[in-house]
């Protein structure tokens, strides 16, 4: 199977990022306040957390191609699902059952793109694959649209024909010799010091960034009154940010490792996210949509690298295992960051609104990403 299916299904996935700018419209018709949608990703991505580890070693051992294939299918019976909860309980219901899809397909989507790639070719494999992935987190673009002319639902009913479409790719499409043989599912080879320090990492990078993703939404639609059409535009900077970002990282820690490049990028995302921790009611648009954009890019400009380095530090024989590891820190590290976020905004907003609630809440996630690339550098410093 071809890193474009791999690629390709990845996207099916983050396109789940045309859920955030519907969130003030999902509140909204189910007459929740906005601290409560933060269990929409929590729901979601707590499950494809452990989907993905589980899903990635499973794999492993039963083939990549066949769990490749049917998260696919199982996303599409979500996205169905979804469109049509009838509350805000069975929307909740239909996440859980996207997450475990949505596992199972980023779970073995690395180790599809880098099959028989090079050591010095993983980054740019890793980085083709994160630049889809970038790709797919621009869904708030058409999501804006999508929203204000014909409601919420409509970013689910849009997804059921693009599952349906790479599922039938991938069913059509024959597995490479090794894309699909049965590997033991063993721990051992692996350096556990390398491993445990990059998924720290990407722990609080991207814990750090959901502070945008919930938050952004309501501070760009309801605080600055804009359409959800002119809000998407403004949100799908921070992916697109990341989707530039990601190939530029993953060629240049081919050429000079992942260490530097990954010290960089969380640079680049905290200076991002302080910036964003400043702003008021009046703040230029144009300054919100530079920081916006370099948080994103700082955040893709770090993660191949990492990823990168996660799994060199596998056996070839364990890649689902280091993909799904790498997936697992990062989503995990999502629901810290969404659960720590709502609870900022919950327990400041009567003291500071929603406003002072929000730049505190950028401001901590600043600081946890700053103090992640002083750690990242100590580390670098200390391999030399």
């Amino acid at each position: 199977m071809s890193r474009w299916v791999a690629a390709a299904g990845a996207l099916v996935v983050s396109l789940d990022s045309m859920m955030n700018i519907a969130f003030p419209a999902i509140a909204k018709a189910f007459s929740v306040p906005p601290e409560r949608v933060r269990w929409v990703i929590i729901c979601y991505v707590l499950t494809y957390a452990v989907t993905s580890f589980v899903g990635g070693a499973a794999a492993d051992r039963i083939g990549h191609v066949a769990v490749f294939r049917a998260g696919l299918a199982l996303s599409a019976a979500a996205f169905v699902m979804g469109g049509a909860a009838p509350s805000f309980d069975w929307l909740l219901v239909a996440r859980v059952v996207q997450g475990f899809a949505g596992g199972l397909i980023y779970g073995t989507a690395p180790a599809l793109a880098t099959f028989g790639a090079p050591p010095e070719a993983r980054g740019r494999r890793l980085g083709f694959l994160s630049a889809a992935m970038g790709l797919g987190l621009l869904g708030t673009l058409p999501a804006g649209a999508l929203v204000e002319s014909f409601g919420w639902r409509a970013v689910y009913h849009v997804r059921v024909p693009a599952a349906l479409a790479v599922l039938v790719w991938a069913a059509a499409t024959r597995a490479e010799p090794g894309q699909s043989e049965r590997q033991p599912v063993v721990f051992g080879g692996v350096a556990p010091g390398p491993v445990l320090r990059a998924g720290a990492l990407s722990f609080v990078a991207r814990g750090a960034i959901f502070a945008i993703w919930l938050l952004a939404p309501f501070y760009l639609v309801e605080t600055r009154g804009l359409g959800a059409f002119v809000g998407g535009i403004f949100f799908m900077l921070t992916p697109l940010g990341t989707t530039v970002a990601a190939p530029l990282g993953g060629r240049l820690a081919d050429r000079v490792g992942a260490s530097m490049p990954a010290v960089v990028g969380l640079g680049l995302e905290a200076a991002g996210l302080a910036a964003l921790g400043f702003v008021d009611a009046t703040t230029p648009l144009g300054a919100i949509a530079l920081a916006l954009f370099v948080a994103g890019f700082g955040l893709g400009f770090f993660e191949v690298p990492n990823m990168a380095a996660i799994m060199a530090a596998f056996p070839s024989s364990r890649q689902g295992a280091a993909g799904g590891f790498s997936f697992l820190t990062r989503t995990l590290g999502v629901v810290a960051g969404v659960a720590v976020t709502g609870q900022i905004v919950a327990a400041r907003s009567a003291a500071v609104g929603f406003l002072g609630a929000f730049a505190e809440s950028l401001l901590v996630a600043a600081l946890a990403v700053a103090a992640a690339s002083v750690f990242a550098l100590a580390g670098t410093r200390a391999r030399r």
